[in-house]
């Protein structure tokens, strides 16, 4: 019993240094205008040598290349196999391609202009107003 409120003073105590953390959604549907197949950006990826070693040990990076980089210094990538504005290998496209966009960020992301999809910012207090309505 005396265990149970330690450790609910401690978890109470540790509240008060959690940063308000901000979740993006991402709504909306694929125009197919190929945009984001020529904008593939990357904020985890610093260096030429890290993607290269990247593409040694996942072989479906090989279907990038670096295209140049954002304002911020980020790797701007485009895929080879993009041909008009659709992709001509799409029955064997990699995960990544199959799962974009994410549903949910963690961090900031920009579509390209023209592209079906927004990205929404979305707060604590977003979701506690979500709750109230159900």
């Amino acid at each position: 019993m005396i265990t149970d409120l330690i450790k609910s003073i401690y978890w109470e105590v540790l509240s008060y240094f959690v940063p308000e953390r901000q979740t993006y959604e991402i709504i909306g549907e694929c125009t197919k205008c190929g945009k984001c197949c020529e904008n593939i950006y990357s904020a985890y990826m610093y260096t030429e040598k890290e993607f290269e070693f990247m593409k040694k040990i996942f072989p479906s990076y090989r279907r990038f290349y670096i295209k140049g980089k954002d304002e911020f210094g980020n790797f701007v990538f485009a895929c080879k196999y993009l041909k008009g504005n659709l992709c001509s290998v799409y029955d064997k496209r990699p995960r990544l391609c199959r799962s974009y966009p994410q549903k949910r960020l963690a961090v900031y992301a920009k579509m390209p202009d023209g592209c079906g999809y927004t990205v929404v910012k979305k707060s604590f207090e977003d979701y506690l107003k979500k709750d109230k309505e159900n």
